[in-house]
């Protein structure tokens, strides 16, 4: 009997103790070893994109939410031309934006791709959450692809699905 309550005492210790960890891929370290200089007088051309992802989803009711974690991919399917991200901004359900992931335009490598993960915690987005891409690449190279999976799991239970992108300019 001492040795059960030991090991839950230290169970809840170790729990306790238990690293804070950051919400979504906020850190900024993260984006900076990408950061791009694009010249003006470079000849890309620029896309905006469309990308609806879900941090929540309703569960049985409208009045109940069930939270998601979101991973949005950001991939280039160039083979042999790097492009260049210029922004990912995140939007909230009522179209307010909850933050910019990166100061200055970031690059991709050909077939690379980066990743925004955003925390299953993190319910910032709410149930309509979406984010804006803006973009540039080589004429006649392939556009980015942006998707979005978002998944969960809770018990023997696991629920995920995707989205893509839509070009909107």
């Amino acid at each position: 009997m001492r040795t059960t309550i030991l090991l839950l005492l230290v169970s809840v210790l170790l729990v306790g103790c238990e690293e804070t960890k950051e919400v979504s891929s906020i850190n900024p370290t993260n984006w900076t070893k990408r950061y791009a200089n694009i010249k003006n007088a470079d000849s890309l051309e620029y896309g905006k994109s469309y990308l609806s992802i879900y941090a929540q989803i309703y569960s049985m009711s409208e009045h109940k939410t069930h939270n998601l974690t979101s991973m949005v991919s950001l991939r280039n399917m160039s083979e042999t031309d790097t492009i260049y991200i210029l922004r990912a901004e995140y939007f909230e359900t009522h179209g307010t934006s909850v933050r910019n992931y990166f100061k200055q335009p970031i690059y991709l490598a050909p077939l690379e791709t980066a990743e925004i993960i955003i925390d299953e915690i993190d319910v910032s987005g709410g149930t309509g959450s979406n984010f804006i891409f803006e973009w540039k690449i080589p004429k006649n190279a392939p556009e980015p692809l942006f998707e979005g999976i978002m998944n969960s799991t809770m018990g023997q239970q696991g629920l995920s699905f995707t989205t893509q992108a839509k070009r909107i300019k």
